[in-house]
């Protein structure tokens, strides 16, 4: 059409919303010109149903127009279909002045120029590959076929040709480096590849890439040969032995490719690792000689530049000292008819026991009958004769093939008699571990006369022997190691003269009780076994042993001698939990058993909610109340870590009216420590819940606040804020309270600072934690809380530290409750995630590898239990920088001039996201990777909004407000700013 179209044109005549909208739908092809002359166009958008659009040109050389679509009566400009029907005429106008300047500027300054100019002109090249998001280019069918090239005597190299829509590529090496250029390329009168309309599957291309590279090494390798061992074709593309590894690596992988061999084609490329199906028949003759026949060779070649064999259609890899000797065998074979080797008899011998060993490594050995009967083919059948004589322990071993006994100490030649071959290497070892084992040798056997070397060899040598000798033992040697014991430890629950506490006592079937005394005091001194008075060794190394050991050293150290049982209040005993449910050592009487059924399950015992609250609380909130009364009857601390929203506060009230009897008996009030902006909200929900407590906020001045803690006692409920707690904690550390609330309980994550000081020093009964975050950035924030909440329940933060995180979270689990909004409320709609994988540039992994051998040479090859808290921050701070380089080298490599792996796929993503006319939002934890990223985009002429902790709080809504209207398709956003509201 004759008439001037841009986008400022169009985005004036329809608005910036209908512009974006117009051009997703111009971008999804669903724009369709029926009709196109100088003044006039007719054009259908589809969707979900088709509108009609014509664009006409008017006669004050106006544009007009028409869509079927409905149309508001308020709304005056054009609508999306129109829009999306001029910006395809845009760009055709736009294609047509390209292509005329083109032709004017070769016909005036000829194509050398042109072409001279074309050198500096940004056209980015399409990639070859099918695009992980929105590509619309037809994919290529593609097809390989690897087959065997001779390249001189006996020698071979494996040759790929391609073929592409059924059609083999005739010159496959032009074809392969247009693809790399991404130009066009004509396969056939039928087939030709354009990179702007066609692409490979991702597998496909990943294997066109390697042979791409594979051209270079295969020119550079075939100049190493005779020139007359060089194949002449243009169609096959002959793979050298440096790229054998990695080309094979990914053709095994790959449907498309088959394998041709004698003239036949086999579906896939299939790599085997072991021998081929070779077979070697050792038979006699008639002149008393034998002869080695070979039955295969006739159907495999063997390409020995790669190790391998190729046989019906499958490649065979080997040793590389076993494909020469195959090859070479192959070679002295000169014809197929030429299939057998006389053995002289006066080899057979050797034969035997040299040749046949290696023969198995490359085929199948078999042989006569009358061969095989005339050798000893009985195992090796080893014995060990055990006795103890005189406090000395002794020792006989014979070799026994058959009848044929062989005494190894007395001599290892073989005695006259049939032919025998020996498992020499079974031998060995044996052999081998008796030495090990501390013996001294005789001509007759071996002896021993040291009771730990004698324990060290009865407990753990003679296990490892057993796989290998039968044992004959006398009684003296069974009855040496006591094994009739199985140690257990009970635990039950005090509940008559000391309530709540844990009795642990130690029982050993078979020992007395001051031998079992004795025994612990030995675990103790860390010895490997202990004597029983009968003789008998008792270990100390086995499993049961080294769990009491571990259960002896962890609970607190015991004044006296060693008794055989121990007392410990519930609270330190906690630690113990998981041992005690695991292991077989522990056995759990009933009132253990009912003590942790009431801790797992608070519903086990009722506790009657109050009335105020009873028809208010929903049926989740009434388990969360039990829990915390569960809790409190035990003397423990937990955080509730209901979802925001989810009424953590109401059930904490709940709490608060149960326990006031008690509150206004003891004079000691509950105290709610939580942010400022809250301290007045749940002052509010008190008065809206619970009417009758008497609550109070404490701030103002400090002489107010100071007054109103003197008459405290009057109160049931006190309020404060975690600023106004540290400025008065040592009026605070002077009273002792009945309950702590500490809401938002995540202000005091870390442990080193002022408020966590503040609050740990809080003297209450019981204390509980409310956070909707129980753990933001890392595990230690979940210690730091439960060191201020229940500190017994994980000590300090070395032995933390220590713990798995299936130890952390059994620990913690009964003492932490936490509901999520869809676990109580109706199911919400699920999001979708993409993980989207991208290896990292080469300049980019070097800087990445050369930063990770640094970081591990200067902090974590000095690494130990000590130094690790002390290194702790400058771990933190080099595997920030890890991730930083994984992001972008450029966020803290002064002058780094590459690019990222990760940016360019990001970039990738944005670009063919606002091909198909999707927003996005954009998150990074670094500020300075959000502002790489607005760099690149503003210089590819995107705009976007920006938002991070610098932006004001008013101006976030406003800008939020904006995008959600339809302004700009591309939003950065720091994710520390992001995640506040």
């Amino acid at each position: 059409m004759e008439i001037k179209i841009n986008h400022k044109i169009i985005k004036e005549m329809c608005g910036n919303v209908s512009f974006k909208k117009g051009d997703s739908f111009y971008r999804s092809d669903k724009v369709t010109i029926h009709h196109w002359s100088s003044d006039f166009c007719e054009a259908t958008v589809s969707g979900k149903e088709d509108f009609h659009v014509t664009i006409a040109k008017g006669e004050a050389g106006n544009i007009q127009t028409t869509c079927s679509c409905p149309t508001l009566a308020n709304f005056q400009k054009c609508c999306q279909h129109v829009a999306a029907v001029l910006l395809a005429l845009c760009d055709q106008q736009r294609q047509e002045t390209l292509d005329s300047s083109v032709h004017d500027d070769r016909a005036r300054y000829g194509d050398l120029t042109e072409d001279f100019l074309a050198l500096f002109k940004d056209r980015p090249t399409r990639t070859s590959r099918q695009q992980r998001y929105f590509e619309k280019r037809e994919i290529l069918n593609t097809r390989l076929i690897s087959k065997p090239v001779a390249v001189g005597k006996d020698q071979y190299l494996l040759g790929i040709e391609l073929v592409i829509e059924e059609t083999k590529v005739p010159h496959v090496r032009e074809f392969l480096q247009d693809v790399k250029q991404g130009k066009s390329r004509v396969v056939s009168s039928k087939v030709t590849y354009d990179p702007s309309i066609h692409c490979f599957s991702n597998e496909a291309d990943a294997v066109l890439q390697q042979l791409i590279r594979i051209i270079h090494d295969e020119e550079a390798y075939l100049e190493t040969l005779p020139e007359a061992d060089i194949p002449s074709t243009n169609e096959t593309l002959l793979v050298p032995p440096s790229s054998w590894e990695y080309i094979t690596s990914l053709l095994i992988k790959a449907s498309f490719v088959s394998m041709m061999h004698d003239d036949h084609v086999y579906e896939r490329f299939n790599l085997v690792k072991g021998s081929p199906p070779l077979q070697f028949s050792l038979k006699e003759t008639d002149h008393a000689e034998y002869q080695l026949t070979i039955i295969g060779f006739e159907r495999m070649i063997v390409l020995p530049f790669y190790s391998s064999v190729l046989c019906e259609g499958e490649i065979f890899q080997l040793e590389e000292a076993d494909c020469e000797r195959l090859l070479h065998l192959k070679q002295m074979l000169v014809s197929p008819s030429e299939n057998s080797i006389p053995i002289p008899l006066n080899q057979i011998d050797f034969f035997l026991t040299k040749i046949v060993p290696g023969l198995k490594r490359i085929g199948e050995v078999q042989m006569s009958k009358a061969l095989t009967e005339t050798m000893l083919k009985t195992p090796l059948i080893a014995k060990l004769y055990l006795d103890r004589l005189r406090n000395r322990l002794l020792a006989g071993l014979e070799f026994q093939y058959g009848n044929v006994i062989i005494q190894p100490l007395e001599s290892r030649d073989i005695p006259s008699g049939p032919m025998i071959i020996r498992d020499m290497e079974k031998e060995e070892e044996i052999l081998q571990l008796m030495e090990a084992s501390g013996f001294s040798q005789t001509d007759g056997g071996y002896f021993m006369q040291n009771e730990l070397l004698e324990y060290e060899f009865l407990y753990h040598m003679v296990p490892k022997l057993k796989r290998l000798v039968q044992i004959y033992a006398t009684t003296a040697i069974r009855n040496r190691i006591f094994r009739k014991h199985t140690p257990r430890i009970r635990v039950k629950v005090k509940e008559k003269e000391r309530r709540n506490w844990l009795a642990f006592t130690f029982e050993f079937d078979g020992l007395a009780e001051n031998e079992m005394k004795e025994v612990l005091a030995a675990l103790e001194e860390k010895r490997k076994y202990y004597r029983l008075q009968n003789g008998s060794l008792l270990s100390l190394e086995t499993r049961e042993m080294e769990e009491i050991e571990r259960f002896l050293n962890a609970v607190p150290v015991q004044t006296q001698e060693f008794e055989v049982g121990l007392n410990l209040p519930i609270t330190e005993g906690l630690k113990y939990l998981d041992s005690i449910e695991e292991s077989e050592v522990f056995k759990m009487e009933e009132s253990f058993r009912q003590f942790l059924d009431q801790l797992q399950n608070p519903g086990a015992v009722e506790y009657e909610v109050p009335k105020e609250l009873d028809s208010i609380l929903r049926d989740y909130q009434k388990r969360g109340y039990q829990w915390l009364k569960t809790l409190a009857s035990y003397g423990f601390g937990g955080v509730l870590a209901d979802d925001m929203g989810l009424g953590k506060t109401v059930q904490s009230i709940a709490f608060i009216l149960s326990e006031l009897p008690r509150i206004r008996e003891s004079g000691k009030p509950v105290l709610i420590v939580c942010p400022s902006s809250l301290t007045y909200n749940w002052l509010r929900e008190i008065r809206t819940f619970a009417s009758e407590l008497q609550a109070l906020v404490i701030d103002g001045k400090k002489e107010d606040r100071e007054q109103l803690l003197k008459d405290m006692k009057e109160l049931d409920v006190i309020i404060t804020s975690y600023p106004l707690l540290r400025r008065d904690r040592k009026s605070y550390e002077k009273q002792s309270f009945h309950t702590v609330f500490f809401d938002e309980a995540q202000a005091f994550k870390n442990p080193v600072t002022q408020t966590a000081r503040a609050v740990k020093r809080i003297e209450a009964e019981h204390r509980f934690g409310l956070t909707g975050t129980p753990v933001e950035n890392s595990l230690e924030e979940l210690w730091a809380i439960y060191h201020v909440v229940f500190p017994q329940l994980f000590q300090g933060l070395k032995e933390y530290s220590e713990l798995t995180r299936k130890e952390i979270a059994r620990r913690v689990r009964p003492f932490l409750l936490r509901r999520m909004k869809e676990d109580v409320l109706s199911e919400l709609p699920e999001k979708e995630e993409i993980l989207v994988s991208t290896d990292l540039l080469p300049d980019q992994k070097k800087l990445y590898l050369a930063y990770l051998a640094k970081l591990r040479h200067d902090t974590v090859k000095h690494l130990d239990k000590d130094t690790l808290r002390k290194n702790r921050i400058k771990i933190l701070a080099g595997l920030t920088r890890l991730r930083q380089i994984c992001c972008h080298p450029a966020l803290f490599v002064d002058g780094y001039k590459g690019s990222s792996a990760k940016f360019e796929q990001l970039i990738e993503i944005v670009e063919e996201s606002r091909q198909s006319g999707r927003r996005v939002l954009i998150f990074s934890q670094f500020t300075k990777m959000l502002e790489l990223i607005g760099r690149e985009l503003t210089a590819s002429g995107h705009t976007y909004f920006y938002l991070d902790g610098q932006t004001p709080s008013e101006q976030r809504i406003e800008l939020c407000n904006q995008f959600n209207e339809g302004e700009r398709d591309l939003f950065l956003i720091s994710l520390k700013a992001g995640e506040q509201g």
